[in-house]
């Protein structure tokens, strides 16, 4: 199985912590290895399209914005 890259897209405030916290969860749970990176750098998250954080992808691809979801919202993102 190969590794899934997850990346934070966000300031590091709170919000973005947590849902770091929930990833890594959610990861956890699921018994999966992933690389999970922060992404701090604004013009590195307006790239990728996001002008709400937190965000999240999954392997290049954003699946949340502007909210912190929790680790049974991430699973099933993770599963596929």
């Amino acid at each position: 199985m190969s590794t899934i890259k997850i990346e934070i897209l966000g300031a590091g405030c709170k919000k973005c912590q947590q849902l770091e916290v929930n990833v890594k969860e959610a990861v956890a749970n699921l018994n999966l290895t992933a690389e999970v990176l922060h992404v701090t750098d604004p013009i590195e998250i307006a790239k990728r399209g996001v002008m709400s954080t937190p965000a999240m992808t999954i392997n290049g691809r954003v699946v949340s914005k502007g909210q912190v979801i929790n680790a049974k919202q991430i699973q099933p993102l993770l599963k596929g």
